[in-house]
């Protein structure tokens, strides 16, 4: 059965992930499709909002093996990496580039926790039946997937509830009407936001949010694998 993973990676770490030679130890480890999501140059002018140190890269990986394999293949990645099984939903498929092309968009990964005092049956109803419907008809977004953590895959991950990857026109970086589809109408721009950002605040996600904007590369590892076989 196939399952997604999850890691952050703290450290300049772009040329390490894009290596060939990292693809092939994943590929034995049992991962079938890697996506790498880099805060590189291209997204230099985005809005970042960290907690801490700053993630510089968040590395999807699906696989039919072991997750402890995929960690020890990731192991000298970066300075300090951070592991998660996920569920993934995607609820606006993003569209796909070319194998190992960067999408055209600003790949905003966004890292969520859930506040003490809200119950996780309940931070996860108001995150994924009341938020997601908002936080789509107020942005201009065509890409959102969403995954919620279901464990742990290193000893020293910190809490995290989900991790939610929302594609944007590359625009959106400096324009805030092409961020959040306002058509340059600014009463439109400030409905939206009131609307988007009273939202964030019922999930608690209005603090304690790790924003990365990033670059978007997908590689199927499978596919390369049989045609070097």
């Amino acid at each position: 059965m196939t399952t997604k993973l999850m890691y952050a990676v703290w450290g300049d770490a772009a040329s390490a992930l894009r290596d060939p030679a990292l693809h092939a130890g994943l590929t034995d480890a049992g991962a079938r499709r890697l996506q790498l999501n880099l805060d590189d140059e291209d997204v230099a002018p985005a809005m970042r909002i960290p907690t801490g140190e700053p993630i510089r890269a968040v590395v999807s990986v699906w696989t039919d093996g072991d997750a402890g394999a995929v960690s020890e293949a990731l192991r000298d990645v970066g300075e300090r990496r951070a592991g998660w099984r996920v569920d993934e939903r995607r609820r606006l498929d993003p569209p796909e580039a070319g194998d190992g092309e960067r999408a055209d968009a600003l790949a905003n990964v966004a890292v969520l926790r859930r506040p003490a005092e809200l119950p996780h049956d309940e931070w996860l109803r108001r995150w994924l039946v009341d938020h997601t419907p908002i936080a789509i008809r107020t942005q201009a977004t065509f890409g959102y997937v969403q995954n919620i953590v279901r464990e742990a895959l290193t000893p020293d991950a910190p809490r995290v509830d989900a991790l939610v990857e929302e594609l944007f026109p590359s625009a959106g970086m400096t324009d805030m009407h092409a961020f959040y589809g306002s058509g340059g109408d600014g009463a439109e721009l400030d409905r939206r936001l009131g609307a988007l950002m009273a939202s964030v605040g019922r999930i608690g996600a209005d603090r304690d949010l790790d924003l990365v904007p990033t670059s978007r590369y997908t590689y199927r590892l499978a596919a390369a694998s049989s045609a070097s076989a």
